[in-house]
């Protein structure tokens, strides 16, 4: 079963700048090239969900809105908690994408099979849009690895896995990003 991860277009704020800022006019623009390039492959009969997020659901809207269908929003699907103020969350995240995953406390391994075990949920092929942590964790469990950080999927960007046998796998990792985490 094929599953489509889409990070969320650009953000019209940066990460500790605002608490769900929703898109930028660029963001806009990615969110409908990642419409169109879905286009080519999905079909009503996916499944579409979404993160709760503003930047995310703003994301799904141009292939919702052309498969005549709703996103769902799914908890599973929000970028990570970062245990700190939103001052402070652009070093946090600095930091922890250097770490390793067997470094983090309980909560974000809470967070980390949330997101895993929703994906093998589905039952049917899909289109997630969702976050750059999300997109790195769910690859980097899909490939066994411990590291937080693997790669870094640009805004509107779509990596491609398939689900078999309980059994997550990348066939193609989303292009990578030029930009800042935002």
């Amino acid at each position: 079963m094929d599953i489509m991860l889409v990070r969320h277009g650009e953000a019209s704020a940066e990460w500790g700048q605002h608490e769900d800022p929703g898109l930028s006019a660029l963001g806009r623009q990615q969110a409908a090239e990642a419409a169109e390039a879905l286009r080519v492959t999905v079909n009503p009969d996916w499944g579409l969900y979404s993160s709760p997020q503003a930047r995310a659901m703003e994301t799904a809207e141009p292939l919702a809105r052309s498969l005549g269908v709703a996103a769902r929003i799914e908890e599973a699907f929000r970028e990570i908690p970062a245990p700190v103020p939103l001052a402070g969350r652009k070093a946090w995240l600095r930091q922890f994408m250097r770490e390793s995953w067997r470094t983090q406390p309980d909560s974000l391994w809470q967070w980390r099979e949330g997101i895993l075990g929703r994906l093998r949920e589905l039952g049917a092929p899909a289109v997630v849009y969702t976050h750059f942590l999300v997109i790195n964790t769910v690859v980097v469990a899909a490939e066994e690895r411990d590291d937080t950080l693997c790669f870094w999927p640009d805004n509107g960007s779509i990596t491609h896995l398939r689900l078999e046998g309980g059994r997550l796998s990348v066939v193609t990792l989303g292009r990578a990003m030029k930009t800042v985490v935002n």
